[in-house]
């Protein structure tokens, strides 16, 4: 797996959220505020579809309204490479 790590604000954040959530392959997001506390965390699993989601969405979207800036640190699926 790799990391990722970036910025957002309160009011993108859950816009980001969505996006990495769509493109398939992120299996953790956590969620810190400017001080280096884990906000929330939570594992991604394939085939996740929008029931399953919503809560969670929920959840962001009421930790946004509280917050500033965050970082979001992923963790993606590596694309397993096959040698010829």
């Amino acid at each position: 797996m790799t990391k990722e790590s970036f910025s957002a604000h309160g009011e993108n954040l859950i816009n980001r959220i969505k996006e990495l959530i769509a493109e398939g392959n992120v299996r953790k997001i956590t969620i810190i505020d400017k001080s280096g506390k884990e906000l929330m965390s939570f594992p991604l699993t394939i085939g996740v579809v929008g029931a399953l989601v919503a809560p969670v969405l929920a959840a962001i979207g009421a930790l946004a309204a509280l917050i500033g800036e965050c970082t979001i640190t992923i963790e993606r699926e590596e694309k397993e490479h096959h040698e010829p």
